[in-house]
Formats: structure tokens, sequence, C-alpha cells
């Protein structure tokens, strides 16, 4: 099981890596900040299915989806057709904090509620 999480986690570093360099669809915003809003929630899956993938690993993970996040938008910005932007790595970040609070406080939780 692990061996499918961990593949499906490469898998998704790659596709969202190479969504990133594609050039954009012309789509309405349907919401304020929609952009930041997607970076987020990509991250937070990412940050997620990596660090259950690798659960004693998740600050590895963390880092790794950090520098991701962060080559992602280096790569934007030698594009024709995208721009690096440093809010768009903020919104990467969050999300990728999240995901490790959220699993750090889950995990904590189990080893309490065995304890007791």
């Amino acid at each position: 099981m692990l061996t499918l999480l961990r593949l499906s986690f490469l898998a998704a570093m790659a596709a969202v890596f190479a969504l990133g360099l594609i050039q954009p669809a012309e789509t309405p915003d349907l919401l304020a900040h929609q952009d930041k809003i997607g970076h987020f929630l990509a991250y937070l899956g990412l940050g997620l299915l990596g660090m259950i993938a690798w659960p004693r690993h998740r600050g590895f993970v963390l880092v790794l989806l950090l520098g991701h996040g962060a080559a992602m938008e280096f790569a934007q910005s030698l594009t024709e057709h995208r721009m690096g932007d440093p809010w768009d790595w903020l919104a990467d970040a969050s999300g990728v904090l999240l995901a490790w609070i959220s699993l750090t406080l889950l995990s904590r939780a189990r080893r309490g509620h065995h304890a007791g």
C-alpha cells in the first residue's frame, strides 16, 4: 500500500509541476483569489499524500514540497506565458504547512488515545 501511495505522490508532484508550466486556459475567475486557492489546495493535497506515504519523514516531505513550489515559480518565470509569483509560493507553503500540522495533531491525538 505504501508503494502505491509513494508512486501516486511522485506522479502527482510531476503532474502539478507540468500543469504549472503549460499555457493557462482562459477561464473566468469565479472567486476572489481563485489562483491562490488552487495553489493552496494542490499543495495541501500533495502534502497529505506525501506525508501519509512517508509518515516517518514528514519534515523531509515538507521541505521537498517547499522546494518544489519554489522551483515551479522559478521555472514559470522562465516561460513567456507564465510568471513566477512569490504569493503563489506562499499559498503553496500554507497548504503544505496545514498538511503537516493536521497530520502531526492527528498522530498526537491517536497516541494520546492509545495511551489512555
